[in-house]
């Protein structure tokens, strides 16, 4: 790719001061989206930049989708007061009856938590969840979900599917399905 170049002045350039403000406008604007080359007393301005590739491309707009689909998921936890890593852990409990170690339920989470004794100690304290030693092996801590948290949990069940029915819905069962699919294969080819 060929890059195109403009001829700036040399008072323009980061060497020299700028004597009026559409100068230091210029030199900023210049100076931020481009690579500098002296020339024959003239700054050139290259405006070649490296772009990513495709991989780079579906990174962010997966980065921006995310975002997007998590700002509502957020506003209704939040008639809850509940965050989206609070909600997850209420929900693998749910499907753990017998309860699960701290660790556990640190492996089975969609996003990490660095700190999950304090978010687990947040949801004890609202009486969502207990947590108790073992027996057999004093070290470990089981966590349990209480039947506020079964509560809670049930009630956003419907409210949390109206929106990805919102959000997703539009695609259909069968873009969804291959959505489902490079998402998964994608996941597989980083284990």
């Amino acid at each position: 790719m060929a890059a195109s170049v403009v001829p700036i002045p040399f008072w323009l350039s980061a060497r020299f001061r700028c004597h009026t403000y559409q100068e230091r406008d210029r030199q900023a604007f210049v100076g931020a989206s481009s690579r500098w080359n002296v020339y024959n007393g003239f700054v050139m301005a290259s405006k070649t930049r490296k772009r990513g590739g495709h991989e780079e491309s579906v990174f962010l707009e997966l980065l921006r989708t995310t975002d997007i689909l998590s700002r509502r998921l957020s506003q209704t936890l939040k008639k809850e007061e509940l965050s989206g890593t609070q909600y997850n852990v209420l929900r693998i409990l749910r499907g753990a009856p017998a309860g699960l170690s701290c660790g556990e339920i640190g492996n089975r989470m969609i996003t990490r938590d660095p700190d999950i004794t304090r978010l687990l100690d947040r949801l004890k304290k609202r009486g969502l969840i207990s947590r108790s030693r073992e027996t057999k092996d004093r070290r470990t801590v089981m966590v349990r979900i209480r039947p506020a948290g079964l509560d809670l949990v049930g009630r956003l069940d419907e409210p949390v599917q109206a929106v990805h029915r919102e959000q997703l819905g539009h695609l259909g069962e069968r873009r969804l399905k291959e959505l489902s699919e490079l998402l998964t294969a994608c996941r597989d080819g980083l284990a």
